[in-house]
């Protein structure tokens, strides 16, 4: 059975280039090719077409892309914000469109994942499937055995009117220390070392279940691919990526 394809200024703007208006400016400037060929307005094209935009192979709407990014400070985890300094879009500029999966407030920096696939999203932002998060954390005050053991007991939040789930907390200085979090509430970590008396300084995400932040670099993003990726999908019940970025 023959394709359904798509006029090709659609498929540009779902492939996340740009808008259909401007996919019909480069196409007018002849800067589209289908397999090879200069693009004239209302060509179509499918999956299995070769697209390039100025040269450049592009990949269409099922293309599934997650990326790992390091997260600076400063920067706010929403997609407009007039009050924001700086957007998490807004910085990481990637050819795909994509968003965040999860947020890290403006004051915290580490692993962010990027993705354009929605299904993943919400999986991954599923507070009851209690997918792990790790953190390491610098407080302000020196740590006491009863901050940590109260930190892991799990804390009531008078602002959220909740307690956190018991969680582990391992420390690692005088002042540092680790912790896996199950949950995503709004500045839980901020609000939990509040209520035990003491001040997170720094919160830095180095873990968002097997995807690690590892050496990435500070403000970088890399693709996720391979066995790190299939193993992703596989944690959140979802089929599996294959290895060329596409799904089973």
């Amino acid at each position: 059975m023959e394709e359904n394809k798509i006029r090709i200024n659609k498929y540009i703007a779902e492939a996340g280039i740009c808008s259909r208006r401007e996919a019909d400016k480069l196409i007018a400037k002849g800067a589209v090719a289908i397999n090879g060929k200069t693009a004239s307005m209302g060509d179509r094209a499918g999956s299995k077409d070769k697209v390039t935009v100025s040269g450049k192979l592009i990949e269409g709407k099922n293309k599934k892309v997650v990326l790992a990014f390091y997260k600076p400070l400063g920067i706010t985890c929403t997609e407009k914000d007039k009050f924001a300094e700086k957007t998490i879009l807004e910085y990481v500029k990637y050819p795909i469109r994509v968003t965040y999966a999860g947020r890290l407030d403006r004051d915290s920096e580490g692993l962010i994942l990027l993705t354009n696939d929605g299904e993943l999203i919400q999986k991954l932002m599923k507070g009851s499937a209690g997918h792990e998060k790790e953190y390491v954390v610098k407080a302000k005050k020196e740590l006491t055995d009863s901050f940590l053991e109260g930190m892991a007991k799990g804390v009531y939040l008078k602002e959220l009117g909740q307690t956190t789930r018991p969680c582990k907390v391992e420390r690692t200085g005088k002042y540092t220390f680790r912790i896996i979090l199950t949950q995503g509430l709004n500045r839980q970590i901020r609000r939990m070392c509040r209520e035990l008396g003491n001040e997170a300084v720094s919160i830095k995400r180095v873990r968002i279940m097997n995807i690690q932040l590892g050496k990435l670099p500070y403000g970088k993003w890399r693709e996720v691919s391979g066995s790190e990726l299939e193993k992703l999908y596989k944690g959140v019940g979802l089929k599996h990526a294959a290895s060329n970025g596409d799904f089973e």
